[in-house]
């Protein structure tokens, strides 16, 4: 669950804007869809969506450097930035020919009821034997006003 996990994928026509490059919202699912992938592959689905919690996402962002083209192929790789009592932080890069085309970060959670479950905890029962791994100051510097931007 700490190790990185990469996919290769392609570019499909369903992915684009105007048949030519891969459409912003299709980043964001390909994220899901390897952060879905990381806990169904893990004891996390067996300790945490079979004992009634759910996952959700608190926030993310995503940085554009290159477009995808159509039917190009890429690779998204997820990296675990660390966690705190509450959240788990990751990096999500998109890579082409070994260049980054874009990056995005995730801050997410598990709830139970309307309470945030305590993270430490859950990755103790999957079998993480390492018991911290704080985000650096930059990656919680990237969270840190979302609060006070939605008022």
């Amino acid at each position: 669950m700490t190790s990185n996990l990469t996919r290769k994928r392609r570019v499909n026509i369903l992915d684009c804007e105007t048949l030519r490059y891969m459409n912003n919202s299709r980043h964001l699912n390909y994220m899901d869809f390897i952060r879905f992938e990381m806990m169904f592959r893990t004891p996390l689905f067996d300790n945490t969506v079979k004992k009634s919690l759910y996952g959700i996402l608190g926030s993310q962002k995503i940085i554009y450097k290159k477009s995808l083209k159509m039917w190009s192929v890429f690779t998204i790789t997820l990296v675990l930035e660390g966690w705190d009592d509450k959240w788990v932080y990751h990096k999500q890069a998109f890579k082409q020919q070994n260049e980054i085309r874009a990056v995005g970060y995730t801050k997410a959670a598990f709830w139970k009821g309307r309470n945030a479950q305590n993270i430490p905890g859950i990755l103790k029962h999957c079998g993480v034997t390492i018991f911290e791994m704080p985000p650096t100051q930059q990656v919680l510097n990237m969270f840190k006003t979302d609060y006070e931007l939605l008022n």
